[in-house]
């Protein structure tokens, strides 16, 4: 599938969902982009979507607040080194207003729904991204977490939502809502495209106080534990509830956190999007 293909497909897809976009670029300036795109670029013809709260060149930066919009000049840091790569930025998604919120409710573009529907949520503040890749409209976007933001609505949709490291990824060109603790969030179907995209956004910027380059060592094995018995809920003469087993009286080694092997089962995204394409 070449690029203009792909547009093609994301420009059928645009229409799944109230409430998802705030502003698109049109078919002929997608068109533009995908002929000028080099199909050996990383994510060469891969359509995304961003938050409207992170500013890309050309379309307002609204924050869902009409009356703060604003034209940028140029892209946020983050969506420049994804348009360097050769992915194809689609448009601008709805959020709670100015990224305060957990339900995707708080906007006056309107209500996006949970894929799984029936009413549901999409989650928040990231409503809009999070519904774009989850119906399939976009292989990734961008998203913004704060205290949740983009967690959330991944959980409410079924999809992978990356919370980097603060200053991994550039907050540059995005409204804050807490400088210190902001960050921009990848949304994506599964790890693989979740892992692509990160690698490409990552990088430091010498304007962003906050930018931070370099990788981490693990300190050991990353595990993951879960209490045998739930000693918050002990009250004065009750005994100690347990997970699995009769309430008893555990000694403290049975209060201990134990490791355990979990797994995550996630929506995968649309067998006929590209993991790259030609142009």
């Amino acid at each position: 599938m070449d690029a203009h293909e792909v547009v093609e497909k994301t420009l059928a897809r645009l229409g799944d969902g109230e409430g998802v976009w705030i502003s698109t670029f049109t078919a002929a300036e997608l068109h533009a982009r995908a002929a000028e795109i080099d199909p050996d670029l990383p994510l060469a013809g891969v359509p995304f979507a961003v938050k409207d709260n992170i500013d890309v060149a050309g379309l307002p930066t609204t924050a869902a607040c009409p009356d703060f919009a604003y034209r940028p000049e140029r892209n946020a840091p983050v969506v420049q080194r994804l348009i360097d790569a050769g992915a194809i930025a689609v448009g601008k998604t709805n959020l709670d207003q100015f990224a305060t919120g957990l339900t995707g409710a708080r906007s006056p573009y309107g209500s996006p729904e949970s894929v799984f529907g029936g009413g549901l949520i999409a989650g928040g503040s990231s409503s809009g991204s999070a519904v774009a890749v989850a119906n399939g409209s976009v292989a990734f976007a961008l998203g913004t977490d704060t205290a949740g933001s983009g967690r959330v609505p991944a959980a409410l949709n079924g999809i992978v939502g990356i919370k980097p490291t603060r200053g991994l990824l550039s907050t540059l060109g995005v409204v804050p809502a807490c400088r210190s603790l902001d960050c921009v969030s990848i949304f994506a179907p599964d790890l693989a495209m979740a892992d692509r995209v990160l690698r490409v956004a990552t990088g430091t910027e010498p304007d962003d106080p906050w930018s931070r380059s370099g990788r981490r060592p693990l300190i050991g094995s990353p595990r993951v534990g879960v209490p045998e018995t739930l000693d918050f809920l002990v009250m004065p003469g009750r005994k100690r509830p347990s997970l699995g087993s009769p309430a008893t009286s555990p000694s403290t080694s049975d209060r201990c956190w134990k490791p355990v092997t979990c797994s995550i089962a996630v929506r995968g995204w649309p067998s006929d999007w590209p993991t790259s394409t030609s142009s």
